[in-house]
This record gives structure tokens, C-alpha cells and sequence, in this order.
């Protein structure tokens, strides 16, 4: 109690002064905003998006928002459903709506670029900050998610807007579902040797460090989860079995937390470990796992023209990756 109470304090305290008395402060755990992906909420002041595709969304009257930063960050902002706008490296009170508003109500939606490897922005949310006698209210929001694990790939490295524009993100659009990228650059299945960190134990936490809190489930239900995992394992001597059995591992730990989700497992775009997939998943559905689902990906995408180097995908190849996709989940996932 007393630890959590000093981080609270502690956090709340390095944010933004309070507005002006006129002016109408939203804080994070106002019940109108809604948030899509893992999100610490340790300090009611100050929520911190974890992986990547975390956002959050909300409703606001008048002509005017601002967002509540701590330290510099790297976040987009769409309103009214309209482009990502980027913001490099803000801090304090920053206004997204320099230009001001038509009067009435708006959507805001807010993604901040994930933290990790040699980027270390503050993507901690400390609210809003609303005109005078102005107040936020509930969107309408999806009412399915679909849970997106994998490494760089899925993270988005290398697309122009990261997370936004990687193939997970642009699939879950297209699907008019909510959806976020549990991800990172590098990522093994398998906890290797050298230290690979292994989204087979990523996947319960809260957020990357391998010190992070478990997650609750309770959170939020996915209806469908993609895992797309095999690229790094190979340069990190995973054999073959061990990959296969990590696999088994993760599915039956995604299937115990959601329970009545579709699991789809991606053929990784190199071709690495398809054999051991496609068994992991006949393993699962020879016990009685009829929502289980290998995705064969050969020929999606072309490793020349579709990706930034040989590897990543650009704007345009995870778009494909997005129209192969998301034909695939609708099939399996119903309304």
C-alpha cells in the first residue's frame, strides 16, 4: 500500500501544473476514456502505455483538447476520425487542436510510439484538459478485440508510423475491431539461452520489462488472437523441438485466458519454422481444440518490393499482409 501510494505521488507530481480553474481536467481513470491494449494504471494521475498499438479513445465537447504529458514522447492523435497526426518529442500541455474546433462533439484517439531498444520516450497519459464548462464522454467503441503477439514485424519496425501502420493495426481497422500489438523488436518464442526475450512469458505481463507485473485477464476478452513468432529464433539456436513446444506452451496459455477466442498462427514471412507451427497447432486440435488455426502466408508478400530489408515490411507490404488477413479472421470470428 504504501509503495504504490509513493509512486502515485511521485508521478502525479513530475506532470503538468492543473489547468487553469476555468478549465475543465480530465483524468485518466475518468470511466470516457476507453483503452484498447495493455495499459499500467498503478497511478490514477498517470497511465502508461506498455508494448505496442495501445491506444485509447474518447469523446469531448467544444473546440479545444490538450494532452497531459510528463517527459518528451513521440505520440499520434486522430480527431473526429481523421489522419494520425504525429507529435514528436512533447512534453507538458500540449494542444491538439491549435487551429480550434467546429463547436459541438468530437472523438479523440491517441497512440503513443512504443518504448523500446534505443527509443526511450515517456509514454505515460496524465488526461485532458478541456475548455471551460466543456466534459468528455463515452464513444462508442467496439464490442471485439483481436490480440495481436509477435517481434518487430507486428510491432510495425520500420513502417512509417510504427504500430499504426504495421499489418495488426490496419488488419483490426479494417475489421471495425479494437486490437493491439502485444510486441517487440527482437522477440524469440522460446526464452533462448543468450537471453532472447521470449514472448511465451511476454505475453502475461503487463508490459516488456521482464520485471513487469503479471496482466489481468480480466481487463479485456479477445474474440481472436494472431501470434507471429519464428523470425529471431532461429539466430538464437532455438532447435526445432524447443520451438515447437514453446508454441503448444503460448497457445494453450492464450486459450486458458480466452477461452472461446480463435487462435491464428502466422507462418512466419521467411519461412522459418513451418513445420513445427503446423504441428503445434494439429497437437491442439487433436485434443479438442476446434478454434485453432494455422495460416499458411507463402507468396503475401514479396521480400523485394514489400519490405524495407528483406525482413521488415513497408507501408505497402503490410498493407497486403492486411488484405490476405483480414478475410481469414472474418471467416472464423463471427459477430
Amino acid at each position: 500500500m504504501k509503495v504504490i501510494l509513493a509512486v502515485t505521488m511521485s508521478l502525479g507530481a513530475l506532470l503538468p501544473a492543473p489547468a487553469a480553474s476555468a478549465d475543465t481536467v480530465v483524468t485518466p481513470a475518468n470511466p470516457s476514456i476507453k483503452y484498447f491494449g495493455r495499459w499500467n494504471t498503478a497511478s490514477p494521475a498517470a497511465y502508461v502505455s506498455e508494448w505496442a498499438g495501445a491506444y485509447l479513445v474518447t469523446g469531448f465537447t467544444g473546440r479545444t483538447v490538450k494532452l497531459r504529458q510528463r517527459d518528451p514522447i513521440d505520440f499520434f492523435v486522430s480527431i473526429d476520425g481523421g489522419p494520425d497526426v504525429a507529435y514528436v518529442n512533447r512534453r507538458g500541455t500540449v494542444d491538439v487542436t491549435p487551429q480550434g474546433l467546429r463547436a459541438g462533439n468530437h472523438t479523440l484517439r491517441v497512440s503513443y510510439r512504443p518504448v523500446a531498444g534505443a527509443y526511450r520516450g515517456d509514454a505515460v497519459f496524465g488526461g485532458l484538459v478541456l475548455g471551460t464548462r466543456e466534459r468528455a464522454f463515452a464513444p462508442a467503441v467496439p464490442s471485439r478485440i483481436i490480440e495481436f503477439i509477435g517481434d518487430s514485424i507486428t510491432v510495425g519496425q520500420r513502417s512509417s508510423k510504427q504500430a499504426l501502420t504495421a499489418y495488426g493495426w490496419l488488419t483490426g481497422e479494417k475489421l471495425k475491431m479494437g486490437h493491439t500489438q502485444i510486441a517487440v523488436g527482437g522477440a524469440c518464442l522460446h526464452p533462448a539461452a543468450d537471453g532472447c526475450l521470449s514472448m511465451r512469458e511476454g505475453f502475461l505481463r503487463t508490459g516488456l520489462p521482464t520485471t513487469s507485473p503479471p496482466w489481468s485477464f480480466s481487463r479485456y476478452r479477445a474474440h481472436a488472437v494472431v501470434i507471429n513468432l519464428g523470425t529471431n529464433d532461429v539466430g538464437h539456436r532455438v532447435s526445432r523441438q524447443e520451438f515447437q513446444t514453446s508454441y503448444v506452451t503460448l497457445m494453450r496459455r492464450v486459450r486458458e485466458k480466452y477461452p472461446d477466442a480463435v487462435i491464428f498462427a502466422l507462418q512466419t514471412f521467411r519461412g522459418r519454422y513451418v513445420t513445427e507451427t503446423q504441428a503445434a497447432v494439429n497437437e491442439l486440435a487433436g485434443a479438442g481444440d476446434r478454434n485453432v488455426v494455422f495460416v499458411g502466408t507463402e507468396g503475401w508478400i514479396d521480400a523485394a518490393t514489400d519490405t524495407v530489408d528483406g525482413v521488415h515490411p513497408n507501408d505497402v507490404g503490410h498493407r497486403k499482409i492486411a488484405d490476405r488477413l483480414a478475410p481469414v479472421i472474418a471467416a472464423r470470428v463471427s459477430g
